[in-house]
């Protein structure tokens, strides 16, 4: 647009962008939609971003008069490069959408249905929000259900929409993901008798790359708010699906969702054993000599520090051939919090599995070499003082072994 003055009053006080689509909040101020929606359901905030005020409602009105008075100073302005956008399409209301979902009684009108949900959902998150204000988290909740214990599953022929054989559940699955629903509706999904966790499970073993994204996707948003408690109750199954995503590695996305389940999970009742009879232990070793990525690191560390505070997890790391290694070789080589767990495992080594082979082991392997350099370095107070405890354990046998570089004999702990 060059050097055309905007008025200001067209510009969005979030984005400072000419606004295509104005909407009012309910402290009176107008922002463009994309830019308020983003704010107030993406990022969660509760307040008016000009005023501060907190919001007492969601709700957001057109405000037609601001959008046509940019439209017309667009077309003013045409020929200076300014060019006219669209009208948008008003957002639907809770009684469509209940009419809607009452009129899929059938196989081909659900699936009708569901070509509707998600053209409906990807308009704006107003629309989302409306979704799931009109019960359709339960109607999605069901055919998910329903496709997952059915052996045959609802198909549609290839059609001009794109939905060529596609169950009715595994697209009701992605559109329950594509949601982001809310932390009421997700709680909502969660404290339903566990049946959807089983439905979404039974996609984790059995469904397409597709689906088993969405299903442990889905499953990390919901653990993210549940009641912790319930996580005791968890079937041995759970565990088995979780690490077989991983094993998998049927993308990214799913593997972080993965090893976040297992963050959440573990520290409960038994689950460090359960994960550990899943066979987590030697897929998270493989997984850290393949990664470089911080934040992947970070959580399976995590997950190996918490499964190793059991007696099986330790000795599952302990037969893995690069187990010890690995874990020795990410300190002071990924970050704090990966340097921290780090030491953690292999204190927990050290206090109840250091059998003499171990001892020797951690010694060939430069593990002692490492734990010495944490007390030369900036590591954290906490990673220093179990890394200086490891030492002293082992002394005995470590402090006069040629294995540990003379530069660090001065760091061994007496």
């Amino acid at each position: 647009m060059g050097e055309i003055e905007v008025p200001p009053f067209f510009l969005c006080p979030i984005s400072f962008e000419i606004m295509k689509d104005p909407v009012i909040v309910c402290t009176g101020i107008t922002y463009d939609r994309e830019s308020i929606e983003k704010w107030i359901f993406s990022w969660k905030n509760n307040t008016c971003p000009l005023t501060k005020q907190v919001l007492s409602t969601t709700d957001l009105t057109p405000n037609h008069t601001l959008r046509r008075l940019i439209q017309s100073w667009c077309t003013l302005n045409a020929s200076n490069g300014v060019e006219r956008f669209p009208t948008p399409k008003p957002a639907v209301n809770k009684a469509q959408i209940v009419k809607l979902l009452n009129d899929a009684k059938s196989p081909h009108s659900q699936m009708k249905c569901l070509r509707r949900l998600k053209s409906i959902a990807s308009t704006n998150e107003t629309n989302k929000r409306c979704l799931e204000s009109a019960g359709a988290i339960d109607f999605l909740a069901s055919l998910v259900n329903f496709s997952s214990e059915s052996s045959n599953g609802s198909t549609l022929d290839s059609d001009d929409d794109g939905f060529g054989f596609t169950r009715a559940g595994d697209e009701a699955l992605s559109i329950l993901h594509n949601l982001q629903l809310s932390e009421t509706g997700l709680k909502s999904l969660a404290g339903k008798n566990g049946e959807l966790i089983e439905s979404l499970m039974r996609i984790m073993k059995s469904g397409s790359y597709e689906s088993r994204t969405y299903a442990v996707l889905l499953l990390k948003s919901m653990f993210e708010v549940a009641d912790p408690t319930k996580f005791i109750s968890l079937k041995p199954e759970f565990f088995v699906e979780i690490v077989q995503v991983l094993n998998d590695q049927i993308s990214g996305k799913a593997s972080k969702a993965a090893l976040q389940l297992l963050v959440t999970t573990c520290p409960w009742g038994r689950n460090r054993v359960k994960a550990v009879e899943a066979g987590a232990a030697p897929v998270l070793v493989e997984l850290l000599l393949d990664t470089a990525e911080k934040r992947d690191c970070e959580m399976i560390l995590v997950v190996l520090d918490q499964i190793c505070q059991c007696a099986e997890g330790r000795a599952e790391l302990l037969k893995h051939g690069a187990g010890l290694a690995v874990v020795s070789k990410k300190i002071l080589r990924v970050s704090k919090v990966a340097s921290e767990r780090a030491v953690n495992i292999l204190l927990s080594i050290s206090r109840f599995s250091a059998t003499p082979i171990v001892v020797q082991e951690m010694l060939r392997l430069g593990v002692v070499a490492k734990l010495c350099l944490v007390l030369q370095v900036d590591s954290g107070v906490k990673t220093k003082e179990k890394a200086r405890e490891i030492l002293k354990s082992h002394s005995r046998v470590w402090k006069s072994s040629s294995c540990i570089p003379m530069a660090l004999i001065s760091s061994f702990p007496s």
